[in-house]
């Protein structure tokens, strides 16, 4: 059974490109029955936030992603604890000394010397007493993991191909020979991602890793550690990452497009949802009814290589599409909730869908059909607003239905001469206050004979 994971941060709220991670790895493991794991990388304790945390898990209910389980990295400190400690015991993991100015020097050097710029591991040079001097002196060391890209001596590094099958990519492949040494703690004792991921990853059945495709560095050295800490690997997927209109990236910590504020812009989820997941494919971007459908037609290896545009005006036309095609069965319920019951409401609601960008303007439209236009009508002219008023006295008699509009407009057009534009745009400001909605022949209807006629200028 597929068991897969997504590992935001609670240090804000997360955006429609860290949904899409969340989607593509529900949607894989769901339309296999797997399982869907929540991990909250909160070791930057500093940073990370309940309400953050709190806001990730409605969030992603919202979309429709409930997980079977969720952990917090902020309770496992004890583990990684554990496993660096075996990885300092097999000469793995080795403490380090330089400030950031010291290495920077380094690097240039490296690069003036026409040298890849890595670390150099001069650390491992360092003697015990060498050691115990420097940290007699007040330095603390952050430690490395040793890359296993030798074969006899760390100071020769020869290429050492990590490969992969990605889920996404196909073939991948990562050189450990052209990376540094990663830093798995730092000089004041907190964890870096890789070994806290690297761990929980194994300890908690992971078996797929769909994530952005700036990770896939990070994967070969991650391989590495699982190797070393002789965990099972799982399998990567790397999805190509979403851009705004402008081609910067999306970032939590300046809040674009966050999932909060298309929730609440009144966005519907599976619009998100499907825009998230389809952007950026081979795939088109069309509104699904629920993730199950999505999950029957998704394929992550349908992810273009190169990163996506994406721009919050289609996300607004699939949402319009969705609400334009809902049948009244499925937001009764809402509906009630904004006091739209009763006998006219399925009417009402079939009428106004196509009128809407969002559900709650839904709103705007039940008060004109109750009680009239909500703003003070504006006329273009007193004289659409004179033909407007003399066009109420042509209303027929005789039974209100479905030909009531065409018999009254046919009277009027006898009778003034008007017609198009210059003879429906008064009649429906005079019966909505606007200059655009609903058909007017099935918004009389509804409206029924008194309360047209209360909307006589």
């Amino acid at each position: 059974m597929k068991t897969v994971r997504f590992a935001p941060s609670p240090t804000g709220y997360i955006h429609i490109g860290n949904a899409r991670t969340a989607l593509f790895n529900w949607l894989y493991a769901k339309r296999d029955g797997g399982r869907f794991i929540l991990r909250l990388d909160d070791t930057d304790q500093e940073r990370s936030e309940e309400r953050y945390a709190q806001a990730i898990v409605g969030d992603l209910n919202w979309l429709g992603i409930e997980p079977d389980e969720t952990v917090r990295q902020s309770d496992r400190f004890a583990t990684y604890a554990a496993a660096a400690e075996r990885l300092k015991a097999e000469g793995l993991l080795y403490p380090c000394y330089e400030t950031q100015e010291e290495l920077e020097r380094r690097r240039r050097l490296r690069l003036a010397r026409r040298l890849p710029p890595i670390y150099g591991r001069e650390a491992l040079k360092l003697s015990e007493e060498e050691r115990a001097d420097l940290e007699a002196s007040g330095k603390k060391p952050h430690w490395r993991f040793r890359l296993p890209n030798f074969r006899d001596d760390p100071f020769q590094p020869e290429p050492t191909p990590v490969e992969w099958d990605d889920l996404v990519r196909g073939p991948q492949q990562v050189d450990l020979a052209s990376l540094s040494d990663p830093v798995l703690i730092r000089a004041d004792g907190t964890w870096l991602y890789t070994l806290p991921s690297v761990v929980d990853d194994g300890d908690l059945g992971v078996t797929d890793i769909i994530r952005g495709d700036d990770h896939v560095t990070n994967t070969g050295v991650q391989l590495a550690l699982f190797d070393a800490l002789e965990l099972k690997r799982p399998n990567f997927g790397h999805h190509n990452l979403l851009t705004d209109p402008t081609g910067a990236g999306l970032s939590k910590r300046t809040g674009a497009q966050s999932i909060r504020g298309l929730r609440e812009a009144g966005l519907e989820p599976m619009a998100v949802a499907s825009m998230a997941t389809l952007i950026g494919t081979s795939q088109s971007v069309k509104v699904f009814d629920d993730l199950d459908a999505l999950a029957e037609d998704f394929d992550p290896a349908s992810a273009s290589k190169s990163a996506a545009r994406y721009d919050e005006t289609e996300l607004w036309a699939l949402n319009r599409s969705i609400l334009h095609e809902t049948p009244f069965a499925d937001v009764e319920e809402r509906l009630g909730a904004l006091g739209i019951d009763g006998e006219e409401a399925p009417g009402f609601w079939m009428i106004v869908r196509a009128n809407l960008d969002r559900f709650e303007d839904v709103q705007d439209w039940w008060h004109i059909v109750k009680d009239g236009p909500v703003e003070p009508v504006s006329f273009e002219s007193d004289d659409d607003r004179n033909f407007a008023r003399a066009a109420f006295d042509h209303l027929p008699e005789g039974e209100w239905d479905e030909t009531i509009w065409k018999r009254w407009t046919d009277a009027v057009k006898a009778e003034t001469g008007r017609k198009g534009r210059g003879l429906f745009m008064p009649l429906r400001l005079a019966l909505t206050g606007r200059r655009a909605g609903p058909e007017l022949a099935d918004l009389v209807v509804l409206l029924g004979r008194e309360r047209t006629l209360a909307r006589r200028p």
